[in-house]
């Protein structure tokens, strides 16, 4: 076997696991909706979305887990979305690389791997008890948006470097100062980029548990927040309970799938949303 068959064998190997890897991949997540859909279905239904629960969490609704678990989404991208962009333009058009900005980067990439229920006992101590915000919306938003953002700022510090340096010079030798060149033709360039880092990072935000268990959640309230010093429910913590906590675990099987299903469900229509933002934005770049 000489050199360029050797090459074409290594090559479709190469591809053979990549393609390989992606069906897994793509089976697994078929497999799990598909569990999900079978197992919880039968729980989706009109009263199910707008009511809230009853008698004991066996009957009635989600509304308030849902529209709780929207706040705290919201909210974790109001507060890591500017933070994280900000970093980012830091890190990749104004700091010098040094010892400074690696141990920068360094902490970010920590900060990145730290688990989630570490968040938590942060945002209870920080936000809840020495900041006195309480068990509330924004203590669960400001500990989420901690959360996600190391994901932000590594997603938009790539994508800020992926424009290339000629649009800065260009901008730079037509008199344009240097936030100018940042502001109207770095971001808009990067934004696609960027908010596909927003994307990973609401996904994150809506489906964590322990963050939101110490910072915000309630076990149950009926009621509608009317501000963000109020606890809401949440689905994630909704599902935690209904599966562990509950009085009637077994009878309520079907709703702890139905409200899994939901909660996808509501994490794909906002990624779908976003990511329609971005392919458009896209465009426009393009013509």
């Amino acid at each position: 076997m000489d050199f360029r068959q050797k090459r074409k064998l290594v090559e479709a190997i190469a591809f053979f696991i990549i393609r390989s890897s992606a069906v897994i991949i793509c089976l697994a997540l078929a497999i799990m909706l598909g569990f999900l859909f079978v197992k919880g279905y039968r729980a989706i239904n009109w009263t199910f979305l707008t009511q809230p629960p009853m008698d004991a969490m066996t009957r009635g609704g989600i509304f308030p887990a849902i529209v709780g678990t929207f706040y705290l989404t919201l909210g974790a991208i109001l507060v890591a979305f500017p933070l994280g962009v900000a970093s980012a333009i830091y890190l990749n058009e104004y700091a010098i690389e040094g010892r400074m900005v690696r141990t920068i980067r360094l902490g970010i990439n920590n900060l990145a791997g730290v688990p989630s229920v570490v968040f938590g006992l942060f945002g209870l101590g920080l936000f809840v008890v020495f900041l006195g915000f309480g068990s509330s919306i924004l203590s669960g938003s400001l500990t989420l948006g901690f959360l996600i953002l190391p994901v932000i700022i590594g997603a938009s510090e790539e994508a800020l470097k992926a424009v290339p340096q000629t649009y800065r010079e260009a901008s730079l030798a037509l008199g344009g100062t240097k936030w100018q060149t940042i502001y109207r033709v770095v971001l808009p360039a990067a934004l696609p980029g960027i908010l596909t880092g927003s994307i990973l990072g609401i996904g994150r935000a809506a489906g964590e548990t322990a963050p939101i268990m110490f910072t915000a959640a309630a076990f149950y309230t009926s009621k509608l927040p009317s501000s963000i010093f109020d606890e809401v429910m949440a689905l994630p913590y909704h599902i935690y309970v209904l599966a562990t906590a509950g009085t009637h675990i077994e009878e309520t099987r079907h709703l702890q799938y139905g409200t899994a299903l939901v909660l996808i469900a509501l994490v794909l229509g906002v990624n779908l949303v976003a990511i329609i933002m971005r392919t458009r934005m896209r465009r426009k770049q393009t013509y």
